[in-house]
């Protein structure tokens, strides 16, 4: 029995990779004639980079650059010498993570440090940039990424706008004369992991902006601030991408990479299932276990689990979730191709004990169903 064992990250508890270790300990402690093939994957947030440099081959590079809030921080990113290909994950260096709770703050927070990333990777000569934008801190259209790589952002007494979303309320003019000349060479890749447009209801400020620290008030002058930025962009360029899908993605970025860098916006997890080679590894598989910490209605937008069911569906492989928590509106996803999904706690439990026990549980509950897939799967005496 093959089984393909392709789980995301379980946030706070484990990264992709050992997430898969554990289920294919679980699943080999079943016994039998069963065959794991660890293949950990992610939809374009964190943990990103890790999964694609694992597929790849890629070589892991860091690189001195600011964190969101503008403090030097080291950041890691990838490199791909014979395909001249830079992987470069936004939360490296502007990751939502990385800052305390009271540390998070929409109104100011910079991409500046992925723009830094960007250059890195033109200077070691990159022809294909991959940029996954999961995790953000930010929400600031990738006015910091421009900055970075020498457009000026000036209000009306031309003057240099301070960093972040806010300041973009009196954007007046948007200069990319000094705009790196290397990018026109560059093919740009984009990984969201969410579907939202620029503004709005659905916009980066109005759904993402709150768990960055924006207050009610805040989020709307967000949203004010990023329609200046679209309009001022759309005078410059000739061109609109505001209601992109994904162009709220990492609050904005995914807009700006559009507008300024001609990104192509895909789908996270089948960008990096796509670079992991996912479609040829379900040809010998019998079954797919996949998961991440939390399954709900909102899996549907391009979350790891989701992607897989789908991409195996087509092949007629059945998928079994494993998830930390099963939130509202997951039965969802029996219409994407997932045939069955457990949660992981095998009692009551504090979020504390779960997350110690993240890898534990995964062994214990993926021994248990694969005992049972088994004896379902043995002829009759």
């Amino acid at each position: 029995m093959k089984i393909l064992i392709c789980p995301d990250s379980f946030k706070d508890a484990l990264p992709a990779a050992a997430a898969a270790r554990a289920i294919a300990g679980g699943a080999r402690r079943a016994g039998g004639d069963i065959e794991a093939l660890e293949c950990p994957l992610a939809d374009g947030g964190e943990g990103s980079l890790d999964a694609l440099l694992a597929a790849t081959g890629a070589e892991r590079r860091s690189a001195d650059v600011h964190d969101a809030l503008g403090h030097p921080t080291r950041a890691d990113w990838g490199w791909h010498a014979g395909s001249r290909t830079a992987y470069v994950e936004l939360a490296e260096a502007s990751g939502l993570q990385a800052l305390a709770p009271d540390e998070r703050t929409a109104l100011h927070s910079t991409t500046f440090g992925v723009g830094e990333l960007i250059r890195e990777a033109l200077d070691s000569g990159a022809e294909r940039l991959l940029l996954t934008l999961g995790g953000s801190a930010t929400n600031d259209g990738g006015a910091g990424m421009l900055a970075a790589l020498g457009a000026r952002l000036r209000d009306g007494k031309g003057l240099d706008l301070a960093p972040g979303g806010a300041p973009l309320a009196d954007l007046a003019e948007l200069d990319l004369q000094g705009l790196d000349p290397r990018l026109a060479g560059l093919r740009v890749e984009t990984a969201v992991d969410v579907d939202n447009p620029l503004l709005g209801e659905r916009g980066a400020s109005a759904v993402f902006g709150p768990q960055k620290g924006a207050t009610p008030d805040e989020v709307a002058r967000l949203d004010a601030a990023l329609a200046r930025f679209a309009d001022v962009t759309a005078a410059t360029l000739g061109e609109d991408h505001r209601d992109l899908p994904g162009a709220g993605a990492a609050g904005g970025m995914g807009f700006a990479a559009r507008a300024f860098l001609g990104a192509e916006l895909r789908p996270g997890i089948e960008l990096v299932m796509a670079q992991a080679g996912v479609e040829a590894l379900l040809a010998d598989a019998d079954l797919v276990i996949t998961g991440e910490g939390q399954l709900d209605g909102q899996s549907l937008a391009g979350k790891t689990p989701v992607g897989v069911a789908r991409l195996a569906h087509r092949h007629g492989v059945p998928v079994v979730v494993l998830a930390g928590r099963l939130a509202p509106g997951w039965q969802a996803a029996f219409d994407e191709g997932v045939t069955a999904a457990f949660a992981l706690a095998d009692g009551p439990m504090a979020l504390d004990e779960a997350l110690a026990r993240c890898a534990e549980l995964l062994a214990d509950r993926t021994e248990g169903l694969v005992r049972l897939w088994v004896a379902l799967a043995a002829p009759r005496p």
